[in-house]
């Protein structure tokens, strides 16, 4: 058995909790501390769930730590993710990676030059819906992929979350917070994008904090809340995205995609579960599954969460020598299909991407199995 990596988490806030849950599903690594700017949070955190409170500083000068979780806001993730690099550890980063193909370069340069990883959330797409999505879109069953729609709508995070400030400054809107479990499924499905163009608004320049102890304070809005996009993949699909925070409600799937033999609605890539189904032409809709452990329900006897599966397989793969599936090359295309959705609505134009990557490798039910403790 391969010696588990030690893994340390920068950032205790709500995130933190699923990462310190689920880790005893996995093999592969054994998260041993917990750091924050706020030493409070951290001890916090550490008590809850029997690890080593550390300052940060402490953390990455620790021995026994060999890869750092950043689960930072994400303006500070890649200043976060240089610091993890520069005291010679891997990093496994939530999502958004980066905010711009450039930071991801930069970090790209220091890993390599260290012989260190980089690894990024989400890792939803390893679930076994999408990874049963990915063998049909493979197995040629659904035909060519030309097209297909990806829907993320909500009324916004602010009726929830405590703090959501962030969610509405630059670096998040529903594109670059919730978009990467889309755009990531979307990639992992049919390749990499080739172009992007899009419009973009906010229907509201403020919102109102409807919950928890900061109840009633206005917050402001300083990035796009509704974008309608579309991905041109180097494939030939073309994708509709639609991303927004100002929707009462929907009926939208969460994602469809239209084959020359039929069409498969795929469940919402924010969890790793969910109802498959195929509709051939003139027929009824089909349901389809197969014995994933990533599909079985685990969270609220309703959704299929493995968060971690991401973290597990970069570990394995770091003792392994093989490329994991949340590699950097995978989550700086995404970033930049992101963030060129985003230009493209302020320039009003269609930009083609300048990076590329290759698609994940399938994680089947067996190879699955093989990341569980």
């Amino acid at each position: 058995m391969t010696k588990d990596l030690g893994v340390g988490i920068i950032g205790c806030g709500n995130i933190s909790s699923a990462y310190l849950k689920l880790a005893p599903t996995f093999n592969g690594y054994d998260i041993r501390a917990v750091a924050d700017i706020n030493m409070d949070s951290a001890t916090a955190r550490a008590a809850e769930f029997g690890v080593r409170a550390d300052s940060v500083e402490g953390l990455l000068a620790a021995d026994d730590i060999d890869l750092v979780i950043n689960l930072t806001i994400p303006a500070a993730h890649v200043d976060v993710s240089r610091a993890i690099l520069q005291a010679g550890k891997h990093v496994y980063s939530e999502k958004p990676f980066v905010l711009s193909p450039a930071e991801a370069q930069e970090l790209g340069q220091i890993a390599e030059a260290n012989g260190l990883r980089i690894g990024s959330a989400p890792d939803t797409f390893m679930g076994g819906s999408h990874q049963l999505a990915r063998n049909i879109v493979d197995s040629g069953a659904i035909g060519t992929v030309t097209s297909g729609v990806a829907v993320v709508m909500s009324s916004g995070m602010e009726d929830w979350h405590p703090n959501p400030d962030f969610f509405f400054k630059k670096g998040a809107g529903p594109i670059l917070d919730i978009g990467p479990y889309y755009v990531c499924n979307l990639v992992q499905m049919l390749g990499p994008v080739k172009q992007v163009t899009s419009f973009t608004g906010a229907a509201h320049p403020t919102r109102t904090i409807g919950n928890g102890p900061r109840n009633g304070e206005v917050i402001p809005v300083e990035t796009p809340t509704t974008i309608h996009s579309v991905l041109s993949f180097e494939s030939g699909a073309i994708i509709t995205l639609l991303a927004s925070w100002d929707v009462c409600a929907s009926n939208h799937p969460s994602m469809e995609l239209y084959g020359t033999k039929a069409t498969m609605n795929v469940p919402d890539p924010n969890w790793f579960g969910g109802t498959l189904t195929v509709t051939e032409r003139g027929g009824a809709p089909v349901d389809h599954s197969w014995d994933h452990p990533f599909s079985v329900p685990n969270f609220e006897e309703v959704h299929a969460n493995y968060r971690g599966a991401g973290l597990a397989d970069m570990a394995l793969s770091i003792a392994a020598g093989t490329t994991h599936r949340c590699n950097a090359d995978f989550a700086t295309h995404v970033v930049e299909v992101m963030t060129a959705i985003l230009d493209a609505g302020e320039q009003g134009k269609v930009i083609t991407l300048s990076t590329t990557c290759a698609r994940p490798d399938v994680l089947d039910p067996e190879q699955a199995r093989a990341l569980l403790a």
